[in-house]
């Protein structure tokens, strides 16, 4: 069965009620390791070779963060500056990570109609994630679409809850080997996977 690996950033969890939600359905399993990366590093202080061991032993990676600014918060983006080290993860010799899928699970407070050519933003989600697939792509990763949570701040709770069951659901059967990564690859979000009516 393969591993999954959940690295979680988030600075102002507390005021998050989206994240909560959706970290309280993260199924409780051996295939599945979660590690909060503000808990872990509050000196910013990134274990480089803990965190290249753990990629290396797990064959799905999931960066699980709020979209701050059109990217990743800041400790996230260190984590991959640091860890995606070149001669490990690309260029000569860098092949640790060739193979294994990744993707984001993502809140924003905005709609999903702010994220397009004619919203709020003027571009797509996708377009905003252009350099983090890059990113994954040039470490020889498979690059999946986002799990993603919009509007999180005018969501109700039933709403929150049946996107977390929605995670729970696509972690389980990832975890489980009933979803395969290579057939989710042309999914427009990876809620798709394990739709559910909200």
């Amino acid at each position: 069965m393969p591993r999954i690996l959940i690295l979680f950033a988030h600075p102002r969890l507390e005021k998050s009620r989206a994240n909560k939600a959706l970290l309280r359905r993260i199924p409780s399993n051996k295939q599945i390791t979660f590690r909060d990366l503000y808990e872990l590093y509050p000196d910013l202080n990134v274990d480089i070779r803990k965190e290249q061991t753990l990629l290396q032993e797990h064959d799905i990676i999931i960066l699980h963060h709020p979209l701050y600014w059109y990217s990743v918060p800041p400790l996230l983006k260190q984590w991959i500056d640091l860890v995606l080290a070149f001669g490990w993860a690309y260029g000569p010799g860098g092949t640790a990570l060739t193979g294994k899928s990744w993707f984001h699970t993502l809140t924003t407070g905005g709609g999903e109609s702010a994220y397009t050519a004619e919203g709020f933003h003027g571009s797509t989600l996708e377009q905003f994630m252009l350099p983090l697939k890059r990113t994954a792509t040039l470490c020889g990763m498979r690059w999946l679409p986002p799990f993603a949570v919009h509007g999180s701040n005018k969501l109700s709770e039933t709403e929150l809850e049946l996107h977390a069951e929605r995670y729970h659901r696509l972690l389980a059967g990832l975890s489980e080997g009933s979803l395969s990564p290579t057939d989710l690859g042309n999914l427009h979000r990876l809620n798709d996977a394990v739709p559910l009516h909200l």
